[in-house]
């Protein structure tokens, strides 16, 4: 699947996007850039907070307002998840990899195969979250 997914693109996306951050406490822009099964590109950059852990990274930030303009949902009755691919960059439009947070948020979103850009190429989530906790866990619980 990697083939057919323009990760340059998502890169630039991105990059678009972290121009955006708020980001004066870290001075650390970042942007986020995802594209859904039917081929929509969502993005987000960083929002810091005085109270630094309130702030917000550019992964999560994607997924909110994703979900909020009704173009990323989570996966449900046995349905994959929207999101297929994410780029995240800093500054200079490099690949950052997502933190363990937005790892799982991703999680949530993209499902296992989800392909993750990085400065060696795509990973698949699994590669980076092994052995997650997900939805799956709960399917008998509700």
């Amino acid at each position: 699947m990697s083939a057919t997914i323009d990760f340059q693109s998502l890169r630039d996306a991105a990059k678009v996007a972290m121009n955006r951050s708020y980001a004066p406490y870290s001075r650390f822009p970042v942007g986020a850039a995802g594209i859904t099964r039917a081929g929509r590109i969502v993005v987000g950059s960083n929002v810091e907070n005085v109270s630094y852990g309130l702030g917000l990274c550019a992964e999560v930030s994607m997924v909110c307002s994703a979900v909020s303009l009704g173009h990323l949902s989570g996966p449900s009755d046995g349905e994959p998840a929207d999101l297929i691919a994410v780029s995240v960059c800093d500054l200079h439009g490099s690949p950052l990899t997502p933190c363990g947070r937005c790892r799982q948020v991703l999680l949530e979103f993209g499902g296992d195969d989800l392909l993750v850009d990085s400065a060696t190429g795509p990973r698949a989530l699994r590669s980076l979250l092994p052995d997650a906790f997900g939805p799956g866990h709960l399917a008998g619980r509700r």
